[in-house]
């Protein structure tokens, strides 16, 4: 076997030919203050990440990127004296009439996409990075290292080491097993081989596209006493021969999007039936058949999709749903004219978004008004399930695959969040998914998505509520009449991102990336 390398390396080894470009890497930061030897946050209103109600005023002492210390500080609307509560910081942050929550962790991300250099210059690392950290997103699982396994490890450990402006990142490598490698490999011990040189390699966590049977369980029976983390989008040209949750069986940590869900749940049918003149690499074909699923499965409350149900249960097992990379399916106008495009979207991502035959996700020459009715159902059936799945106690993350699809970053984990709540998880049970939840997924609930002491710095603070309303936390904000006011105003509630103790103003980070979306148009005109 050759040495471990993802999907990304392989597009690398095209840099020669002029085809693609690899995404440019993190610049030394040039923005966030500290970590501090002794930071407090004064009088905050508390939301923890785990479910459980806001409570405050309370101080938080953070020692370098380590909260040391949460002191209730007295009652609601009675002032605050200044006896008992905890010596003064290095810096001090007033967080009166304000609430703080744990960072956003984003459970399924990517730093880039390298074939939309066929679209223009690619947007820099930079770019994706303040995106995430200026919508509170401190931590990402990086899944497939699209831009190479080595180049991703190490943007991980200069995010780590707080040498860019960056949220933490886990990385998942593809496997080869499940591209256009896969002739390579001859067999389950090559995977196996495979599998420990990329844990030796420092990766966090394995991504499958679908893969042969024998190959994928090999692959997952490695990566468990590695402590490798596994996620899974099962192709459609994978699914009839593994489907969700077929794989969760063997051992796969959790399904990505809503693939190999609908085929789990198939009671009169084992395949979907397709046109005769269907073929998977047309983009349209792909994306409107692919809507079909779940009208063709077992209907909510009844008994096999509650034997499914309570059979992913029984597995621990965790969805990632990423409803917002799907949700211009349904309504293509809104999603192309967000409010951020103008000046948020880079103009080669822009670019990738429009009609193509060729380009990932840009199917809309052919998209009709069946096709988005289509999709509404194929939402409802799919929303119903995760949010049975949640309520029975299963473990649902939040994630955005952001960076297709009129999905840009930050802004696309945002939408993620209004669709969870669309779904019927309450804004407590949305919080609790995009902290908690996901760093369960993550191996990470003992460091970070909680608010408690021994627990990373990753910290938001918001000047509004921001379970009262999740529009507000886009980096646009949202239109809103102030009390009094005769003409609405832009409000936003994300003030100040906590990232491994580096504390960010948001608004410096929004600027920045307006500057360089500025820039790149006026060179690419």
């Amino acid at each position: 076997m050759s040495e471990p390398v993802s999907a990304g390396d392989e597009y690398a080894r095209q840099l020669q030919s002029g085809a693609i470009a690899l995404v440019e890497p993190g610049r030394e930061r040039d923005r966030g203050e500290g970590p501090y030897g002794r930071l407090v946050l004064r009088g905050a209103t508390i939301i923890d990440g785990t479910g459980a109600p806001a409570w405050g005023p309370a101080d938080l002492v953070i020692q370098q990127n380590v909260i040391t210390e949460i002191a209730p500080v007295g009652a609601p609307g009675v002032p605050i004296g200044a006896a008992g509560r905890p010596a003064a910081g290095e810096r001090e942050i007033d967080c009166t009439g304000k609430y703080v929550t744990p960072g956003f962790i984003d459970a399924h991300g990517h730093v880039g996409w390298p074939a939309h250099g066929r679209m223009g210059r690619q947007p820099p690392a930079d770019y994706v990075y303040k995106l995430w950290l200026a919508h509170g997103v401190t931590t990402v699982r990086e899944v497939g290292a699209m831009n190479g396994l080595t180049w991703t490890l190490g943007e991980r450990d200069r995010a780590e080491r707080g040498d860019i402006a960056a949220p933490r990142l886990r990385v998942h490598a593809y496997v080869p097993a499940v591209n256009d490698m896969l002739k390579t490999l001859y067999s389950v011990e090559d995977v196996r081989e495979w599998v420990m040189k990329v844990a030796e390699k420092g990766a966090n966590g394995l991504k499958f596209f679908g893969a042969p049977p024998a190959l994928m369980r090999a692959a997952l029976e490695a990566a468990k006493p590695l402590g490798l983390r596994t996620a899974c989008h099962h192709a459609q040209q994978a699914v009839s021969r593994a489907n969700a949750l077929t794989t969760a069986r063997w051992g796969l940590d959790s399904a990505e999007h809503f693939y190999g869900l609908p085929e789990a749940l198939f009671e009169d049918r084992a395949l979907q039936s397709y046109p005769a003149d269907y073929n998977y690499l047309d983009e349209y074909m792909r994306f409107s058949h692919s809507g079909c699923g779940f009208a063709l499965a077992a209907p909510p409350g009844s008994r096999h999709w509650n034997t499914v149900l309570d059979a992913f249960l029984d597995l621990d097992f965790t969805f990632v749903p990423t409803f917002g990379i799907y949700d211009a399916n349904r309504d293509l106008m809104r999603a192309r004219r967000a409010d951020w495009h103008d000046s948020y979207t880079w103009p080669a991502l822009w670019k990738s978004f429009q009609p193509n035959r060729v380009g990932h996700g840009s199917y809309w020459y052919r998209w009709s008004v069946a096709d988005e009715v289509q999709w509404k159902e194929h939402f409802r059936l799919w929303m119903c399930f995760l949010n049975a799945y949640k309520d029975r106690g299963g473990r649902v993350a939040a994630g955005s695959d952001s960076g297709f699809i009129f999905q840009v970053y930050g802004f696309g984990f945002i939408r993620e969040l209004e669709m969870l709540q669309e779904s019927g998880f309450n804004a407590l049970e949305v919080l609790r998914a995009a902290t908690s939840k996901s760093a369960e997924l993550l191996g990470l609930a003992d460091e970070v998505g909680i608010i408690d002491v021994g627990y990373r710095a990753d910290l938001l603070i918001h000047v509004h509520n921001p379970l009262a309303d999740f529009k507000l936390l886009y980096g646009t904000g949202a239109l809103r009449l102030s009390e009094g006011a005769m003409s609405p105003s832009w409000q936003r509630a994300l003030a100040t991102t906590i990232a491994n103790g580096i504390v960010y103003d948001t608004e410096q980070l929004l600027h920045d990336v307006r500057e360089m979306v500025a820039a790149e148009k006026a060179e690419s005109r």
